[in-house]
């Protein structure tokens, strides 16, 4: 059998990438202003329920670039997406990534408390005092704990990116997130990860440095 190769230029590859997405999207109806994040969560997983299970609280695009612009900082719940996210970008703003599950400290309260570290790391983020983008994508305790933060009137984030894989309490936990006042990105279902929280932050970077140019 012979096998067809496309041939595109290596500078020429994500462009062509995002053309074919588009093209297998066709009418897949996508909320205004939310495009870019869909699309990018598509081109780096090849799965096409993002356009279908990605939900968006209202505003929560805008809110969360305002949130950038004015210096926000994100807190992740894996080294894997804290290393993911454009960090450069973030500092033109004055934003930094934080991720705490390595932390002796977030390591010692947990086994205290006969919690998790992704429980403990929210309570450590909670004290930053600085406003706040949560990129969760692995750990649903991480999101539980976040909303009983929230109910508990010590946490007030700018964003909850809440996209955690797995089977264990991952669509509630999602569930949870989407009942509060905070804007929210979630990955409804158990897909997403690390990789997906990463994206979703560096296409809200992407689309504020874009429009700035």
């Amino acid at each position: 059998m012979k096998v067809e190769l496309e041939n595109v230029l290596p500078r020429e590859i994500e462009a062509r990438s995002f053309e074919i997405i588009t093209q297998e999207l066709g009418d897949t109806p996508l909320i205004p202003g939310t495009e870019l994040i869909v699309k990018r969560c598509i081109h780096t997983s090849a799965d096409f329920d993002y356009a279908k299970n990605l939900c968006f609280s209202e505003g929560a695009v805008e809110k969360a670039l305002r949130a950038i612009e004015g210096g926000a900082c994100i807190v992740t719940d894996t080294q894997m997406a804290k290393a993911g996210i454009n960090k450069k970008a973030l500092a033109r703003y004055g934003g930094e990534v934080y991720c705490f599950m390595s932390d002796e400290d977030v390591a010692r309260a947990a086994k205290e408390q006969g919690t998790t570290r992704a429980t403990a790391s929210m309570e450590k983020a909670a004290g930053l005092g600085k406003p706040l983008i949560f990129a969760i994508g692995n750990a649903p305790t991480a999101l539980v704990r976040l909303y009983e933060l929230m109910e508990e009137g010590k946490l007030s984030p700018e964003l909850i990116i809440g996209v955690p894989v797995g089977f264990v309490n991952v669509v509630a936990s999602k569930e949870l997130i989407m009942q509060t006042d905070a804007p929210y990105i979630v990955a409804k279902g158990r897909k997403g990860g690390s990789n997906i929280a990463a994206c979703i932050c560096n296409a809200l970077l992407y689309m504020l440095n874009n429009s700035r140019e």
